[in-house]
């Protein structure tokens, strides 16, 4: 399928959701939604029709076929199950105002008063609108069996007529019961006529096209067919029924049309279709023209598919009802009971017989879910199901199975089926909400999913928000979902721009954005390693970000898109900092605060939060004057000026100076873990926390204390500052040392070392006071 489809069923279903309150518009025979996605459906049919073989599926072809069929029968049935109907009054009650009404006017009071066959009706013109378009026959006739008259002219002037009263023998006479009732033959070339002849009458009555066939039986020099054909026209008279016939006819009182004698006539083509010695297409051609129960088994058949199976029960159906209640009329002139006295109507009694005679339609119909056919999809493709389940009226059964298979995976997603039939069920539970057929929730729910995968791998990544938005109160998750699997590959563009579609379709985007943001990062941490009990070595080379990294450093961008998910954006910054601090990867935590927006330092609460992520800010400004002093003290190695070194040694005080002042700050202040928090903080926030200073107070102590006692010739008094340090990480108010502790104490042992060193330091002058220099 292209992709221009599916945006065609989008767009109808858009313009339809905006009518979704006006039924008329949304059940209009020609703009409303069932036959928009018809056409839309026929259009592409047509187009792959027409290609090369091989390059389209027979599959997916067929498939596009009965959805076309399927959403025309939807479009035949649905206004009379959801518009209010006129009223119309009753057969009876037509014939005590009127004993002369023609039968055409019985016929559809009749059909009027019962829901139901009303239905029934309009099934069967579905049914000959979609059936195939009748082969082009054999052609005009140059005459009347002109092989056969040629033959007996031949053996009247040879005499040879008596010789040949045999059987088989070529017909004497010419009339259009001659073969039947001699039991003679016609020509060949006129028998292969007539057959052929018989075969495109049936496909034309199959097709509803009887005025197209009485002109084919004029063409073929047979009128009496003709005749026979036209008999199916129920008798009808204008000036009898509508005052106002004399208006619009001036010969109102010749302009009767239709059957007068409609009984005689369907007698007559019962016996016709039960009659051993007439062809197979003569005998199918008048069980089409007068089906009935009789005639059943000889109109079956002729049947090859589904859709003709389907159609010769309808008409059996609604030819019975008909004919059984024209017979029950009394008072009816054109039905011979004219002067028979009209029964008491009982209301009970009709709805009883009524009830009844649709429960033995349905067993009926029912049947036709095992029906054989030799042509075309078998009974038990989806669409077939889809069909009988419309015309029982049972869409919400049809549903629930559907999804249950869907749920059970019986069905080949692979298969070029499979797209075509999810789209119309999607598309199915949607049309039936907006006409206010409730379809059932949960399957509503599978079906609306399933058909969200499909335009996932179809890549129809703009009409998601769409559907998604028809899953109620499970749309905002699956919009997520699927935001959630743009994963990398999408730019912050487009990221922007498919969130921003969630409110175009009436999703809650604060919301999706947030839950897009935590099954992003729920997602990356299944994927990526666990912190090891071992404390990373933060001072070696690290690598570039993986796959998985970048997924959770990017899952951060759908809170920080608008200024409303600041506060959520403001807390997963916090999880996402502690998770690459947490493992060593300070490079990636440096950068990924880089590219938070600004507005997040300004944020006050929670209070817990924006506490939290100012010490991430106050960690990485002291890491970074840390750099600061190392990188400009390796410039103080090269040749200078003497003056210039002044200045580089001034400039190099105020930044062992700043960067001394920011390390305590740090030192003193309960960075990261108050008394509080571990008092009532989360146990596992707490213990992340207490990770990462483990893991960097060290680091940033031990790297001070070398740089301070590095530089105690350009800077004496930094050898004090670096014992002074010590003091500070001895000071129980501080619990710097536990932050020592882990990896068995090999780090406080490390450390030990540097301050013995320092001590050895203050010797460097002469003298043996070591600690002289925390005095002077």
């Amino acid at each position: 399928m292209s992709e221009t489809l599916y945006a065609s069923c989008a767009q109808v279903l858009s313009l339809a959701q905006a009518e979704k309150d006006n039924l008329d518009a949304l059940l209009d025979p020609e703009k409303g939604f069932a036959p928009c996605l018809r056409q839309i459906c026929h259009d592409r049919w047509a187009e792959l029709k027409d290609k090369p073989e091989g390059s389209v599926s027979p599959e997916e072809l067929e498939a596009l076929r009965m959805e076309r069929d399927t959403w025309g029968l939807l479009q035949a049935v649905m206004p009379l199950r959801k518009l209010i109907p006129q009223s119309h009054p009753n057969a009876q009650a037509l014939l005590l105002q009127n004993p002369y009404a023609p039968t055409s006017e019985l016929a559809e009071a009749i059909m009027n008063s019962s829901r139901f066959l009303t239905e029934l009706v309009a099934v069967r013109e579905w049914l000959q609108d979609i059936a195939p378009y009748p082969p082009a026959g054999p052609g005009p006739a140059t005459g009347y069996w002109k092989f056969t008259k040629y033959e007996v002219l031949q053996n009247t002037r040879m005499g040879k007529g008596k010789e040949r009263e045999t059987a088989g023998a070529f017909v004497m006479e010419l009339d259009p019961d001659a073969p039947n009732r001699t039991g003679r033959a016609l020509a060949a070339d006129d028998a292969t006529y007539d057959k052929a002849l018989a075969q495109v009458l049936y496909a034309l009555i199959r097709a509803g096209k009887i005025q197209e066939a009485i002109d084919i039986c004029l063409k073929a020099q047979q009128p009496w067919r003709a005749a026979s054909i036209r008999g199916t026209m129920v008798f009808q008279w204008r000036a009898l029924s509508d005052e106002d016939a004399m208006e619009d006819d001036e010969d109102f009182s010749n302009s009767w049309r239709g059957n007068q004698h409609r009984k005689l006539w369907k007698s007559t083509c019962e016996r016709a279709a039960l009659n051993p010695n007439l062809t197979d297409a003569e005998r199918a051609l008048y069980a089409a023209l007068a089906p009935c129960p009789q005639t059943s088994t000889t109109l079956k058949a002729a049947c090859r598919t589904w859709e003709d199976h389907l159609w010769a029960q309808v008409c059996i159906i609604c030819e019975e009802k008909e004919s059984e209640e024209l017979a029950r009329l009394r008072n009816s002139f054109w039905e011979g009971t004219l002067g028979l006295s009209v029964p008491e109507e009982n209301m009970d009694v009709e709805r009883g017989e009524e009830e009844e005679w649709e429960n033995d339609v349905v067993k009926i119909l029912e049947g036709l879910s095992n029906a054989s056919v030799e042509e075309g999809s078998p009974a038990e493709d989806p669409y077939h199901i889809s069909q009988l389940h419309i015309i029982l009226d049972r869409t919400d059964q049809l549903l629930q199975e559907f999804a249950a298979s869907l749920a059970k995976g019986e069905y080949d997603t692979s298969s070029p089926q499979y797209p075509t039939m999810t789209r119309f069920f999607a598309h199915l539970c949607l049309f039936l909400q907006m006409i206010d057929i409730t379809p059932p929730p949960l399957a509503t729910q599978v079906v609306l999913e399933a058909y969200l995968r499909v335009l996932e791998a179809a890549g129809e990544r703009e009409l998601i928000a769409m559907y998604a938005g028809a899953l109620g109160d499970n749309a905002i998750e699956r919009y997520a979902m699927f935001l959630t699997s743009l994963a990398i590959s999408a730019d912050t563009d487009e990221r922007k721009l498919a969130l921003k579609r969630a409110r175009d379709h009436g999703l809650d985007i604060d919301r999706v954005a947030v839950v897009t943001a935590e099954r992003t990062i729920e997602k990356a941490f299944e994927l990526l390693p666990r912190a090891a009990e071992l404390l990373p070595d933060v001072t070696g080379e690290q690598s570039e970000a993986s796959d998985v990294e970048s997924l959770l450093l990017r899952s951060i961008e759908w809170t920080t898109f608008m200024e409303s998910t600041y506060y959520t954006a403001l807390e997963q910054a916090n999880v996402i900092l502690r998770y690459f601090l947490g493992v060593g990867r300070l490079p990636l935590a440096k950068a990924f605060l880089k590219t938070l927006p600004p507005q997040l330092n300004t944020l006050r609460e929670p209070e817990v939060q924006a506490t939290e992520f100012l010490h991430y800010r106050q960690f990485f400004m002291v890491w970074e004057a840390l750099d600061r002093v190392v990188q400009f003290e390796a410039l103080g190695e090269s040749d200078m000026a003497s003056q210039t070194r002044a200045a580089w040694l001034e400039d190099y005080k105020i930044l062992l100076q700043q960067a001394r002042e920011q390390v305590t700050r740090l030192l003193t202040t309960e960075w990261l873990v108050s008394e509080e928090e571990r008092m009532n903080g989360d146990d596992r926030r707490l213990r992340e926390l207490i990770r990462i200073r483990q893991i960097y107070i060290p680091v940033i102590i031990k790297q001070l204390h070398t740089i301070l006692y590095r530089s105690r010739r350009k800077v004496p008094e930094n050898l004090k500052h670096a014992l002074l340090l010590a003091n500070i990480v001895a000071d129980s108010r501080y619990r710097l040392y536990e932050d020592f502790v882990a990896q068995e104490g090999r780090r406080l042992g490390d450390y030990l070392a540097l301050v013995k060193q320092a001590v050895l330091g203050g010797l460097e002058g002469g003298g043996s006071d070591a600690f002289r220099v925390l005095h002077t």
